[in-house]
Formats: structure tokens, C-alpha cells, sequence
């Protein structure tokens, strides 16, 4: 992703305020009984979101309108902090090093890439995650805490490696915690503001997508 990729986040300010969440496709027949049939046509969802919303004064204009300059419209992607789901755990939690699963060891495996899992008892759903905050992301082996220096993190992809020294025995399991971005796009190549009209309480439309490797 690093062709046509700027690794810079959005501005976090207006991130706060903007609307949008994962989207996914399903492939819904009806029969000719009354019953369906659902097929899912995407296999990770996708996220979309309006960052319009999150405007509040002229400042936050001028500031939205150099940071589309700078990537060129949609040209290049660049980070989000979607305001609700950034972290390895649930909103007004701590990160902690045991949050997720990323991996079983087999005594030779160094490398992991982060996931996230979102699951209850009907179902669950793994997802990658990409672009973990600098100096976030700590590990732990059958729960126990890794040092700094026991491995490192590639903040662009989503990789962590474990030093030759500590990796881990077989059936070992690999934890993590993290902070995160999702990769996205601006989803138009034009911004349409009227002075008048926001001034009047009217924002906008700024639609971002989730970039899927």
C-alpha cells in the first residue's frame, strides 16, 4: 500500500465528529416458498465515512480543504482514526498486551500481523489491521509482557517481529495491543462549499473509503 499511500493522519480533530462505520454486501434471493437465501459477496467489510460533519468554524474548512490539496483529491490515501473503534479494546478501555490473538507459536514463526477479532457467541469475524499507531502496539507470550526491545513493529503494514531470542515455543500464544488508523481515500475529487450555506448550518459533504489491499 505504499504506492499512492501518505502515511499521515487526517486531521484527529475533525475525525471526532465525522459519521460512517463498516459496510458489507450480501446477495439476498427470495424463493419461491416465501424463504432466502444470503450469500455474502465481500468477505471483510469495507468502511465509509462523512467527515463534512465534523466542520465547525472557516478554520476547519481551510484546514479540510489543504489536507484534500495535499493528497490531491483522491490520489493518494492517508490514515483515520474512525472515533469509535481504534483501539485493540472497547472504547474507555486501556490497551493492554493480552486484548487480541494474533498467532500460535511453532518455535520458528517471528513474524505475526495484527488482527482484531470481533466476536460473541453466534459468530466471529478476524480483521487485519494495517496501520497501528506509532509506539502502541505491545505483545505478550502466554501472557506474559514482551519488552521494547524483544520485538518491532512495522507501523506501515501491520507486522510485528519477535526477536530470535524470545520467539515463541510451540503453542505458544502471541497477544498484542494496539492503537490503530484504518487506510482510506477521499471518496470524490471535488469538495463543494458555499460560505453562505455554512454559515446558514449547513456542512459539506466529505465522503472518505476504507482502501482494501
Amino acid at each position: 500500500m505504499t504506492n499512492g499511500f501518505h502515511e499521515v493522519r487526517f486531521p484527529l480533530r475533525l475525525s471526532l465528529s465525522a459519521s460512517g462505520g463498516p459496510g458489507r454486501r450480501t446477495d439476498i434471493v427470495a424463493l419461491s416458498n416465501g424463504g432466502e437465501t444470503r450469500n455474502a459477496r465481500w468477505a471483510d467489510a469495507r468502511r465509509r465515512y462523512d467527515v463534512g460533519t465534523g466542520l465547525r468554524s472557516l478554520g476547519d474548512l481551510y484546514e479540510l480543504t489543504a489536507f484534500f490539496e495535499a493528497r490531491r483529491g483522491q490520489l493518494y490515501g492517508f490514515r483515520f482514526r474512525d472515533p469509535v473503534d481504534h483501539a485493540s479494546c472497547p472504547p474507555g478501555q486501556a490497551v493492554t498486551a493480552i486484548d487480541q490473538q494474533i498467532g500460535t507459536g511453532d518455535g520458528i514463526q517471528a513474524q505475526f500481523d495484527l488482527s482484531k477479532t470481533y466476536a460473541d457467541a453466534g459468530g466471529a469475524t478476524v480483521r487485519r489491521i494495517e496501520k497501528p499507531g506509532e509506539g502502541s502496539v505491545v505483545l505478550a507470550i502466554d501472557g506474559l509482557v514482551l519488552d521494547p526491545g524483544d520485538y518491532a513493529v512495522d507501523h506501515t503494514a501491520g507486522l510485528v517481529t519477535i526477536a530470535a531470542a524470545v520467539v515463541p515455543a510451540p503453542g505458544g500464544v502471541v497477544t498484542a495491543g494496539y492503537e490503530f488508523d484504518i487506510p482510506v481515500r477521499f471518496d470524490t475529487d471535488r469538495i463543494e462549499i458555499s460560505l453562505a450555506a455554512f454559515k446558514a448550518g449547513s456542512v459539506p459533504n466529505v465522503p472518505l473509503l476504507e482502501i482494501k489491499p
